[in-house]
């Protein structure tokens, strides 16, 4: 059970980011500044950026990938690595509530359309493997640095990349085609990938 303490810091977290969105999404990403975010969910400047480094945190936070990983761990210890991927994949957006898909689909669609955010989100991508490359390791018992286990985990993460369009999400964002379409994807990079 969650304390007073971390209830009341999740509330202002998520009122910080709630107002963020609507304030990128009405004015633009660039015109939006720190203090307007901060006087819109009535917190300092100071508090904005405990919660959040730079405005573009708000953004590129994904919430999302910690649970994952907590998923991927909890997958029964025989299960290969990519399908581990998979079926935790399908654990963690099959209760995603309607509020928390409806926040992601307007998450990627901003970082999509603002060019400054999709730069930072390509470079995000080697955190993502290094999660990935971690639990993956720590599964299979191999050493935190694997070789192996990073080359999978980037595997993971390109066929994860291949699903979004080239001209990037379309306006109603991520859809539930689009994890099909990852789930394909997984599917064919574990029929041809082994660890070890």
């Amino acid at each position: 059970m969650t304390s007073l303490r971390e209830r009341k810091k999740a509330k202002t977290r998520a009122a910080i980011r709630d107002h963020a969105m609507r304030l990128f999404e009405e004015q633009g990403f660039a015109a939006t500044t720190v203090d307007q975010i901060a006087d819109a969910a009535e917190v300092s400047p100071s508090t904005f950026f405990r919660y959040f480094p730079t405005k573009e945190d708000v953004v590129l936070i994904d919430d999302v990938d910690a649970v994952l990983v907590v998923a991927i761990r909890a997958q029964p210890a025989g299960v290969e690595p990519i399908q581990a991927i998979l079926l935790a994949m399908r654990d963690v957006f099959a209760d995603l509530s309607p509020e928390a898909w409806e926040f992601e689909q307007r998450r990627q669609r901003l970082f999509h359309s603002v060019p400054e955010l999709r730069a930072r989100v390509m470079h995000q991508m080697t955190d993502a493997i290094d999660l990935l490359a971690g639990v993956i390791a720590e599964r299979a018992g191999l050493p935190p640095g694997d070789f192996s286990a990073r080359v999978m985990a980037g595997a993971a993460v390109g066929a994860m990349l291949s699903v979004v369009p080239s001209g990037g999400l379309p306006a109603e964002g991520v859809t539930p085609a689009d994890h099909e379409r990852l789930e394909r994807a997984l599917t064919l990079l574990q029929q041809g990938l082994p660890l070890g």
